[in-house]
């Protein structure tokens, strides 16, 4: 194990992202296309809010991005995930299969639903969920039930599961879902990093029964704040819309609400700024691939880490940069340093089952996601830094 020279990685991160000493931050977003025109179109119009040209035209192009019959845009990507669950069948008391290594949106949607988060183990090849581990424990929990596989251990049904693509790099999906159809568990695929990212040549989003994605002001794409339901299926599309706008029966002026909705509708000035943002897609994409492919040359040269590339038969958007050390006692010096420097790094997320809220949680072993926790660092990554 080779020992990090902190000042040498500094000094490398520095000529890489910013060579003229400036300060820069993890991720921010780039307005440079037609959002200015798009948003004073609905503030002229005064079509501002819950309808409007904008978001039905920002759900036809989303579909069309992500190879998917339809889109449903939402307030936020936890909204939409939250609404996805619901739609795969999760109950109150069911058990959902999630990462340990996530963003806590992941496991709080399934909270949402009044069902427990199941924590699985990552690969570090793809810093995704690993579909192989979560057979195996699947072999040594799960018994069959009359509504589905059930946790011998709990008596609770499991009652789907869900994959993240984290940094959106592309985790083994059509692994994922293999094992999914062995067991009879729907994939409810959380893809809200991975927008521009392809598995096997295809997009992410929907390669299970639905998905969902995010916009929230550090995506490749922002909407300020938003997100999308995800799918194949028109009926699940047709709920998605339903539920996410209150559970309204159309009328002229009636208001006829049949069933428990929710108000998750994204206002039409918000899509009016993901129109532009989404033409400027490609651009980003190719943008953050030159930034990664800088990074992996300048930190080759640095011993005591490695640059994480996306995995085999993938290409990833490079959403987060990141770095994995030799030793997870540098970390914290590391992070002190370039955040000293001006150069805005982070750790991982604290594991789930770490969290006050889930201490207890019913757990497969997590060894490969507790070490990517302690060693992976992400790094600036904003498009910006390759499209000047």
């Amino acid at each position: 194990m080779a020992k990090l020279d902190i000042a040498h990685a500094v000094q490398t991160l520095r000529a890489a992202a910013a060579p003229n000493g400036e300060s820069i931050i993890l991720h921010e977003p780039r307005f440079a296309g037609a959002e200015w025109e798009y948003v004073k179109d609905c503030l002229d119009t005064g079509w501002v809010s819950s309808v409007g040209a904008y978001v039905d035209r920002f759900e036809k192009e989303l579909a069309e991005a992500f190879g998917v019959r339809r889109a449903v845009a939402t307030v936020n990507g936890t909204a939409a995930l939250h609404i996805a669950l619901m739609l795969a069948g999760v109950k109150q008391g069911d058990e959902v299969l999630v990462p340990a290594l996530t963003f806590a949106a992941t496991a709080n949607a399934v909270a949402y639903c009044g069902a427990i988060p199941h924590f699985v183990d990552s690969n570090m090849e793809t810093l995704g969920l690993d579909p192989d581990a979560l057979d195996t424990w699947l072999a040594e929990i799960a018994e069959p039930g009359e509504d589905g596989p059930r946790n011998r251990n709990t008596g609770r049904r499991l009652a789907a599961v869900v994959p993240m693509h984290t940094f959106g790099h592309p985790m083994a999906i059509d692994r994922l879902v293999e094992v999914s159809e062995k067991w009879g568990i729907p994939v409810v695929e959380d893809a809200a990093e991975s927008l521009g990212s392809l598995s096997n040549g295809r997009p992410l989003g929907a390669r299970g029964l639905i998905g969902i994605t995010s916009f929230n002001g550090n995506k490749i794409i922002t909407t300020g704040g938003g997100g999308a339901i995800l799918t194949n299926d028109e009926h699940l599309g047709d709920r998605a819309k339903y539920l996410t706008t209150t559970a309204k029966r159309p009328h002229r002026w009636a208001f006829w609400h049949d069933e428990l909705g929710y108000n998750y509708r994204l206002p039409n000035i918000n899509a009016a700024l993901g129109c532009a943002q989404l033409q400027q897609l490609p651009v980003f994409v190719a943008a953050k691939r030159r930034l990664a492919t800088r990074y992996q040359d300048a930190f080759a040269k640095v011993e005591g880490l490695r640059f994480f590339v996306e995995p085999a038969g993938s290409q990833s958007n490079y959403w987060l940069n990141s770095v994995i050390l030799d030793d997870a006692g540098a970390r914290d010096d590391f992070l002190a340093a370039t955040n000293d420097a001006g150069l805005m790094t982070r750790p991982c997320w604290t594991l789930m089952c770490d969290l006050p809220m889930y201490e207890g949680n019913p757990s497969m072993p997590l060894p490969v996601a507790r070490d990517i926790e302690q060693r992976l660092v992400s790094i600036p990554s904003s498009a910006v830094l390759a499209l000047n």
